[in-house]
């Protein structure tokens, strides 16, 4: 459990949104009375979920009394449990509230803006001394936060971008939206062999008359030898996932077997894959 706290507008749902796309589940800004009864017990709130991060900051009624009780109620021996604080100086909270014309949760009418930032500060003092983690994010952008925040908390951003294999039948249309798209028609259609044609590219039939297939066999090698260079070269410039689309004919056969054996050898190597096949059952 990861729980993000710190200033307004120092980059908090950012680091959400980055803690979401390595694989955590985020809630944001509870009430008070919520928050307390979400962390003594969030599986019973979100079961099944391994990975939760919770972001909670003055935007709550009555934050700065309330929260350092709240911290003292989580079980540590329970959960891997880390208070992160995203700090910035006055002048890029200045900056970017100006920059977004955002209002500051602290400052109003009878309160400028400086005045809140410094009142917010005061405020989050003790919390911010009680933090595992304090990461001052004044000269960042969001890129920079995102690769700090995997790199501090150990989500390496290789091996943690979902890797979305879409097998599709060209005859029903290319796919949209899709980053790479592989034609595999140049291999022999198990379609036109009758003991084959009513199954599809997942069942092992299919699959052994393929593989005997010298093309299939350098083909998918090529393509994992190609997906391996360029995935954490994605993964570096902070993609949170990449969409392989590969296409046969009628999209049951060869696509199908092609992204199966894909996602397994991927999987071997440390990436996840998602498989999705859209025209399996046309």
């Amino acid at each position: 459990m990861i729980l993000v706290t710190g200033l307004s507008g120092s980059g908090k749902s950012s680091a959400a949104k980055a803690l979401e796309d390595a694989g955590y589940y985020c809630v944001d800004n509870l009430p008070l009375p919520l928050l307390r009864t979400f962390l003594r017990d969030p599986q019973q709130q979100i079961g099944g979920h391994e990975l939760i991060a919770v972001v909670a900051d003055v935007r709550a009624t009555g934050f700065a009394d309330a929260f350092p009780d709240i911290l003292e109620e989580v079980d540590r021996e329970r959960f891997r449990f880390t208070l992160l604080f995203l700090d910035a100086s006055e002048e890029a909270l200045v900056r970017r509230f100006s920059e977004t014309r955002r209002s500051h949760p602290l400052a109003g009418l009878d309160r400028p803006l400086l005045r809140g930032i410094r009142q917010e500060r005061e405020v989050l003092a003790e919390v911010r001394g009680n933090a595992d983690l304090v990461l001052d994010t004044s000269d960042w952008s969001i890129h920079d936060l995102r690769r700090e925040i995997y790199r501090e908390l150990d989500e390496a951003s290789e091996g943690t971008m979902m890797v979305s294999l879409f097998s599709f039948g060209f005859k029903h249309g290319m796919p949209t939206g899709s980053d790479l798209v592989f034609d595999v028609r140049f291999m022999p259609n198990p379609y036109f062999r009758p003991d084959l044609r009513e199954l599809t590219g997942k069942d092992a039939p299919v699959q052994e008359f393929l593989e005997d297939q010298s093309d299939f066999r350098e083909f998918l090698q090529r393509l994992e030898d190609f997906l391996l260079f360029l995935l954490p070269r994605y993964s570096r410039e902070n993609r949170s996932y990449l969409s392989v689309a590969v296409g046969c004919t009628g999209g049951r056969h060869r696509s199908v077997a092609s992204c199966e054996a894909i996602a397994e050898r991927l999987g071997e190597k440390g990436w996840h894959a998602h498989l999705s096949h859209r025209d399996i059952d046309r």
